[in-house]
């Protein structure tokens, strides 16, 4: 009697290698046109894949989004990979740069495309928080310290608390006025708004 050893065929095997386009796209239409707005179809449009490819992998476009925010690159702070210009407005104007500015201006955006769902999904909001806001403050508050190990500043600035002042300023502007992120409006964040915080005048 012959023992048969094929097993029956259950459709094509997911291919890990496309998740990262998928969710690539999934955060470009987010930051496009906003959770509300975004539909499998233009995912899978923008990822060149089918949509059942999709649903395969993702039961619905909301778990799609969870996935695809959680998968967000996140900003390194190493601070050996950081400027070190001596002072802080020097390290914080160096940070002002066309793909820093623009990946910036796309996490904020994502941020704004998923205002209706953080209201009702508090582990989202969170993950939005550690993948977009967290990041950047985590730079900063490296500058900040910098300044104060050098005797920039005084010892006892409030490091949290200015370290997310610029950022919470540019989600405002971003999210509820809807305007761009522009190298002139961070750097009059600098010099007009943390710089006096922490007790230094005009460094032009």
């Amino acid at each position: 009697m012959t023992q048969l050893t094929d097993h029956p065929k259950l459709g094509r095997k997911r291919d890990p290698s496309r998740d990262g386009d998928i969710l690539d796209a999934a955060l470009d239409v987010l930051a496009e046109v906003g959770y509300e707005g975004m539909t499998i179809d233009m995912v899978a449009a923008r990822a060149k894949a089918g949509k059942a490819t999709l649903y395969r992998r993702w039961a619905s476009k909301e778990l799609l989004v969870i996935d695809a925010v959680a998968c967000m690159k996140q900003l390194d702070v190493d601070p050996a990979a950081l400027p070190d210009t001596g002072t802080l407005r020097g390290d914080l104007v160096a940070m002002i740069k066309p793909k820093a500015m623009e990946d910036g201006g796309k996490k904020l955006r994502i941020m704004a495309g998923l205002m209706s769902m953080l209201s009702r999904d508090p582990s989202l909001a969170e993950t939005a928080h550690s993948t977009i806001m967290e990041p950047r403050a985590a730079v900063n508050r490296m500058f900040l310290q910098r300044a104060i190990d050098r005797g920039e500043i005084a010892a006892d600035t409030d490091v949290d608390m200015i370290a997310q002042v610029g950022q919470s300023m540019a989600a405002y502007r971003t999210i509820m006025l809807r305007k761009p992120i522009t190298p002139e409006f961070l750097l009059s964040i600098i010099d007009n708004v943390i710089l006096p915080a922490v007790g230094l005048g005009p460094q032009k």
